[in-house]
């Protein structure tokens, strides 16, 4: 229908006979002549209806408006320099059209396309019209660079001699973490099928079949409360290797993440990606995702107050807990407002409140605390904190995990306050050797990331009997402190899971109906093997520089997981249900 897309024309296209489909962007009526701008997936041209080229053109011109869709012919022309429009990539030429055809109208449309208007307005609104926001060259532009990505990771993967191989999505319900989508069968009266949390367990067990490398763009389903950075289906890079080591994997991924800053526009990164343990990172970020593209880091204080006559610290320190600072530069000058917000958020975190000192630009140590503090104390604190004038100390003081948890959130708070955050700077890296087990809200002892992650070599024989202290081969890669993706050595001897299911409260019948398939497989040759999975919708959000997951996903759901467009999920009819034997109550 096109002879070419509305991106492609040049001035070396000038005297050809042209024809462009597309959808009216603008339109300006002069009198005698007619400028529309047509606009499609790769740019936007500027054709001129004139009475001396064609009346009949000119006249049906005159009826067609903004977001019409049209198919004109005519000339390419070259415009006078002075008549040049840089920010068009088309801006060089228009097209002088002797012939238009209109190919539909527009209704009133129920939301703006142009960029400034689309940010004021209302995201359920441009959800419930997705099809029509999507039209924005922005969002074009996002889902070509999410395909881009995707192609280069299929081609990198290739490359390093992956297999891509598609897993079921009608599964069994194995929650270990979020809920499960379940499905009902009508075949089999009062059965379910689940939707897949993760492949996890299939390419375990492709792993045990002998591929030695899969990976696949996997689709992904957990029925869990959202936030600004969760869907309830997603989209993974996941995989799985056999006979390598933890070394193996950084590798792997290095080059990949490596391969899509490249794809992405941004360049070249230095490899290998840094590293740092779990402890460390909690230590000095009090985040498993740190962002270290600034500092503020979390100090430990607790030697400094060793012998405080401040009963605040000094009780907590006797307690075995910790006292640690972070120092907000420049922010002595933050007014109460925000000083009360943090401190709200400090109690949230379950510590008793906040204790800060203002550091005037006189040199004046402003707080009610430093009266408590000896001289060797200020002496040391300026030392291990870099005090300056100007500055802004925030200290908890409580369990080791509370004061790391709220001081890692105002570290980030802080950061933003001060301005201190690069913006387009790429910050990556690895954290490393998590704890095998924690304790969920109810006391009881759960794994940190799956109950198929292999414990640390050297710390085996303390699993039964001191399991929170145990490591294990599991592995985070971070960006500007958002968790990319996570994975893990598994697993790989049925006698050891087995060890782990009992560890974590389950007994032989329970891991038997739950995981047999698994246990199984693992006795029958099971190799070596570990992998990992990268949030793709995540990844590409962070390469496009876009707001939220929603941004780059063609139809995302709202944050309490809902369909607009689609107005889903929705009741269905009793024969339905009475298909799948089901009966409401």
């Amino acid at each position: 229908m096109r002879t070419h897309t509305c991106g492609e024309l040049r001035v070396a296209n000038a005297g050809e006979k042209v024809c462009l489909c597309g959808w009216v962007e603008s339109t300006r009526d002069l009198g005698g002549v007619i400028f529309i701008i047509i606009r499609d997936l790769y740019g936007s041209t500027q054709v001129i209806f004139d009475t001396s080229d064609s009346q009949e053109a000119w006249d049906l011109a005159q009826s067609i408006h903004n977001e019409y869709v049209v198919c004109a012919k005519g000339v390419v022309s070259a415009r006078p320099p002075d008549m040049i429009n840089p920010d068009m990539l088309t801006g060089a030429i228009e097209v002088r059209s002797n012939h238009v055809e209109l190919l539909n109208r527009c209704g009133r449309m129920p939301i703006p396309l142009d960029e400034e208007t689309s940010r004021r307005t209302a995201d359920d609104l441009k959800l419930e019209f997705r099809y029509l926001d999507l039209r924005r060259p922005a969002m074009q532009k996002r889902l070509r660079l999410r395909h881009k990505i995707t192609q280069g990771i299929r081609n990198y993967l290739s490359a390093e001699n992956f297999t891509e191989i598609e897993t079921p999505i009608l599964s069994k319900s194995t929650p270990e973490g979020a809920r499960d989508f379940v499905v009902p069968s009508r075949i089999t009266p009062g059965s379910f099928y689940a939707l897949p949390q993760a492949p996890q367990q299939y390419k375990q067990l492709l792993m045990v079949a002998g591929v030695d490398r899969y990976f696949q763009i996997a689709r992904c389903f957990r029925d869990e409360d959202l936030r600004a950075d969760r869907q309830p289906e997603f989209s993974q890079v996941d995989m799985e290797l056999s006979f390598i080591e933890q070394e193996d994997i950084y590798n792997v991924i290095d080059g990949l993440l490596s391969e899509t800053m490249k794809l992405s526009g941004h360049g070249e990164i230095e490899l290998p990606i840094p590293r740092m343990s779990y402890d460390e990172a909690m230590a000095r970020f009090g985040r498993d995702a740190p962002d270290i593209r600034f500092g503020m880091e979390l100090v430990d204080l607790s030697g400094v107050f060793a012998q405080t006559e401040f009963k605040v610290f000094a009780s907590v320190i006797a307690a075995g807990g910790v006292v640690k600072a972070i120092n907000a530069k420049t922010l002595a000058g933050i007014s109460a407002k925000v000083i009360d917000e943090w401190t709200d958020i400090a109690k949230e975190g379950g510590l008793g409140g906040l204790a800060t000192i203002r550091v005037r630009e006189s040199g004046e140590w402003k707080s009610p605390i430093t009266k408590f503090f000896s001289d060797q104390e200020k002496e040391l604190l300026v030392e291990k904190l870099e005090i300056e004038n100007g500055d802004m100390i925030l200290f908890a003081a409580d369990k080791p995990a509370k004061v790391s948890a709220v001081l890692g959130r105002l570290r980030l708070l802080a950061g933003i306050k001060a301005e201190v955050i690069p913006e387009g700077e790429f910050a990556f890296t690895w954290v490393t050797n998590f704890p095998m087990f924690e304790r969920n809200e109810e006391g009881r002892l759960q794994s940190m990331h799956h109950p198929f992650t292999a414990p640390n070599d050297e710390d085996i024989n303390r699993l039964e009997d001191m399991p929170e202290s145990v490591y294990s081969k599991s592995y985070d890669i971070v960006l500007n402190g958002v968790e990319l993706g996570g994975g893990s050595i598994r697993i790989h001897d049925s006698r050891m899971q087995m060890r782990i299911f009992n560890i974590l409260g389950m007994q032989e019948a329970e891991a038997e109906e739950r995981f047999g398939h698994l246990l199984r497989a693992l006795g029958y040759g099971a190799p070596p093997h570990g992998g990992i999975a990268l949030g793709l919708d995540r990844l590409v959000m962070m390469m496009a520089g876009a707001e939220s997951l929603r941004d780059v996903i063609a139809f995302p759901k709202t944050y309490t997981g809902f369909d607009l467009m689609m107005d889903a999920p929705a009741k269905i009819d009793d024969r339905q249900l009475e298909d799948v034997h089901i009966k409401l109550c």
